[in-house]
């Protein structure tokens, strides 16, 4: 089997896919932080720098997690998408697919660059970066509701966002904290039933780097039809779950959070996904956050006190929402400070 992150491997198949010249002395190097591929960094003499994923059928992580790998199908279609969608700049563009080795190549973002979430967590928080985040998802959501007669044939299919988020997040959760199945019952059935628009589903600081000051998207293996607000409680939660880890940071990541929703909210303009969205957003929320000490892929920053306090404090918000996104953050930051 074919394992990109051996140099040989990988330059030899290269080769014979005619990608690179047969005697091409190429660098790569491989790209750590992923759990669900193996990527590679390839660097060509001429300066070209190419990203190379390929889909694991079990995700690397503590427990048993599988998805099928065709997934990077899926993957190779947003990124042509995307880049009709989205701002331009915000996502790179797709340089080959090869569905057969579950491999797909896209250009690297330029150097130097920075990881958003290595930014976040090392206290460099700044409210354009915020502002950007609300502005590009808010114009995903809203071009793909435009075009939807275009856009929801493709991503109609569901299967990855079951194996990759349903499943291995609320399901599983709601296994682990008992107390949580109810609201998780009802969440997921409700998001089952809601095809709104284009969904990213792994809509994180993890996946966004920073370069010259402007957020490019990565990752978009998730992405489907659906419900929204998914994207926004999945957002929201990383915002949130930084409150938690840095106190001394706790009000200027509380305000992020409310920023980025109200930037997210202008930036869908006359566009609507029912008069219920923020509430099913701190829905989401909420079931993210517990998702994220519960499920199969807790945040790996959180110590086993700060996972149990935040259980705790989620726990007790999940017997009655908050139904206004303004209140969940008040109500979560005050939970965590009074835990």
């Amino acid at each position: 089997m074919l394992d990109i992150e051996q140099p040989e491997q990988l330059v030899a198949y290269l080769c014979r896919a005619r990608l690179i010249g047969e005697h091409e002395h190429v660098a790569t190097r491989v790209l750590t932080g992923g759990v669900s591929n193996r990527t590679v960094l390839v660097e060509r003499p001429d300066g070209t720098r190419w990203v190379i994923k390929q889909a694991l059928a079990k995700l690397r992580v503590a427990v048993d997690w599988y998805s099928d790998p065709s997934r990077i199908e899926r993957e190779a279609l947003a990124l042509r998408w995307l880049s009709v969608l989205a701002p331009p700049g915000t996502i790179m563009p797709l340089i080959f697919g090869d569905p057969d080795h579950h491999i797909i190549g896209m250009a690297a973002v330029t150097e130097p660059h920075e990881n958003w979430k290595t930014m976040l967590l090392g206290g460099k928080l700044t409210m354009d970066h915020v502002e950007q985040f609300g502005r590009l998802l808010g114009a995903i959501h809203g071009h793909a509701a435009e075009r939807r007669a275009e856009v929801e044939p493709i991503f109609a299919d569901q299967s990855f966002f079951e194996s990759l988020r349903l499943e291995p997040y609320y399901s599983y959760a709601a296994d682990q904290a008992p107390k949580s199945a109810v609201f998780y019952a009802s969440l997921i059935a409700d998001t089952r039933g809601r095809r709104h628009t284009l969904v990213h589903g792994d809509y994180s600081p993890k996946n966004v780097l920073v370069h010259q000051g402007r957020l490019v998207l990565l990752d978009h293996e998730v992405i489907h039809f659906g419900d929204p607000a998914f994207d926004l409680g999945f957002s929201l939660t990383h915002f949130l779950s930084k409150a938690h880890h840095l106190p001394e940071q706790r009000k200027a990541f509380a305000a992020a959070a409310l920023h980025y929703w109200n930037t997210y909210i202008s930036a869908l303009g006359t566009v609507s996904f029912g008069a219920d969205l923020e509430s099913r957003a701190t829905r989401h929320t909420l079931g993210c956050l517990l998702a994220r000490v519960a499920g199969r892929s807790p945040l790996e920053y959180l110590d086993a006190w700060e996972r149990q306090r935040q259980q705790a404090v989620v726990l007790a918000l999940m017997g009655r929402p908050p139904k206004t996104v303004a209140e969940l953050v008040q109500s979560f930051v005050a939970g965590i400070e009074h835990e």
